[in-house]
């Protein structure tokens, strides 16, 4: 049975004026990929930093695996968390290796995993060498590799994917997926909406210390009632054609550009919409639905309260 790994109730941190963490409630179910977005500034952070214990509440209740962060019993619950910040200090005289040598100390974690970890995240070629010779994304290969050290069954990722390349992207939510698979929870923050929005089983909007939105990116899709978008090809010549298709559609608007053509509609008037584009499927050449992605999600929240 599933159960919350997570539980945040009332959640508030300020720093003097400043309300950074502003009454959050959030649960997140073990085995769960969780995203958490919002814009620079929104609490994401420090909501994270507060999960961890690195920074004490203000007020409310933070839960980690059952126990309180700020109990006694929480140090034995932390050596089951994986964290990357979203800046990671390293050591540049050390080589990735040794880096990974030091963070299994500290962790008490078995140094012979350090190795096939950085194979994993595919710096097998470069375990020995310097860290000042890495690349930006070397380096959050490499912090990626310590936050995995221990097998933790929690991680707390910050800008995971910050400076890799696609292909490493594309590795890192393979090895995340993999991971999942095993019964591991993720908490992820992202800039890159179109990264997360098919990789999260459910996410949370911050803005401005508080969780706006919360659900999968379907339920928020339905709850903000964004238009679909069809996109059309067309013969030539068969925009007078559409136009009178779309006459009993007062809810539709068009925009032609050439034999392109973009319909916007309701979300409820989908299978209508339908009916009348397949009426004209001797002038339609394609069709596609075009979904709202996250970003108009996140657009969409953030209009809907400015």
């Amino acid at each position: 049975m599933a159960y919350n790994v997570i539980e945040v109730r009332g959640a508030v941190k300020h720093f003097g004026e400043t309300h950074a963490v502003d009454g959050v409630d959030l649960t997140v179910q073990a085995g769960e990929l969780f995203g958490l977005i919002g814009h620079n500034g929104a609490g994401k952070t420090t909501l994270f930093k507060m999960m961890l214990g690195l920074l004490p509440v203000t007020r409310g209740e933070i839960h980690i695996d059952g126990q309180p962060v700020r109990g006694e019993a929480f140090r034995q619950v932390r050596r089951g968390i994986g964290y990357l910040p979203e800046s990671l200090a390293l050591y540049d005289n050390l080589s990735g290796l040794e880096v990974m040598l030091f963070f299994a100390k500290l962790k008490d974690a078995d140094p012979r995993s350090c190795l096939p970890l950085l194979e994993k995240v595919g710096l097998a070629n470069a375990a020995r060498r310097r860290v000042r010779g890495y690349s930006k994304g070397m380096r959050q290969r490499l912090g990626f590799a310590q936050a995995l050290l221990g097998s933790p069954r929690l991680l707390f990722l910050d800008e995971p994917t910050n400076g890799l390349d696609p292909q490493g992207i594309r590795e890192f939510y393979q090895i995340l997926r993999e991971l999942r698979e095993q019964g591991v929870t993720a908490i992820l923050t992202s800039h890159i909406l179109a990264e997360i929005q098919l990789r999260v089983d459910r996410l949370a909007l911050m803005r401005t210390g508080k969780i706006q939105a919360l659900g999968t990116v379907h339920s928020l899709r339905e709850e903000l009632n964004l238009p679909l978008d069809f996109q059309l090809t067309l013969q030539p010549g068969a925009e007078e054609a559409l136009r009178q298709a779309l006459a009993n559609q007062p809810a539709a608007s068009v925009q032609f550009n050439g034999t392109m053509a973009h319909v916007r509609c309701p979300r409820e008037r989908k299978m209508t919409m339908l009916n009348a584009l397949a009426a004209l499927d001797s002038v339609v050449l394609d069709l596609h639905i075009k979904e709202p992605s996250l970003e108009d999600v996140f657009l969409g929240y953030s209009d809907a309260t400015a």
